[in-house]
């Protein structure tokens, strides 16, 4: 088995889709990255965790959330899965995807500061529900610590 590296950072959770979600989430992500040489990101990763956690507590209409950390070609790709799976009716699919951006506005200030990318839509896995992701280039996130940008 490798050493861990940053080039070995693959991480998947299943977690509480609770109050102590997000918490747990940003902790495990925390300890992930510095094991595998990624400290100087953490600052960014971990605050783009918790705001996907925490979007996938509120919007979730099942018990758990599914998280994704994986590290390939420079940048970190995060992943958020939870249940609320989308509205048939435009409107309702509308005004539900309205409330989600807003709830991501933080993220998305984050992942610009740190010139990547995010987004959400429909999950394809089986259950369905929504797929939450952010991907953040590891040059753009060493720059964020202590940078005091958001």
């Amino acid at each position: 088995m490798p050493l861990p590296s940053p080039g070995t950072l693959a991480y998947s959770f299943t977690l509480p889709a609770g109050p102590a979600g997000p918490r747990v989430a940003r902790a495990a992500v925390r300890v992930a990255l510095r094991a595998h040489g990624l400290a100087d990101v953490t600052d960014a990763v971990v605050q783009v965790v918790g705001e996907l956690a925490a979007c996938a507590c509120r919007f979730t209409s099942g018990s758990e959330m599914y998280l994704s950390l994986r590290y390939r070609d420079g940048e970190l790709r995060v992943v958020v899965h939870e249940g609320h799976a989308r509205h048939s009716h435009p409107r309702l699919a509308g005004a539900c995807d309205a409330r989600r951006r807003a709830a991501l506005r933080v993220l998305g200030c984050v992942v610009r500061a740190c010139e990547g990318d995010w987004g959400f839509g429909e999950a394809r896995e089986p259950g369905g529900g929504t797929r939450m992701w952010a991907v953040v280039p590891w040059r753009g996130a060493r720059g964020y610590a202590g940078s005091g940008r958001v």
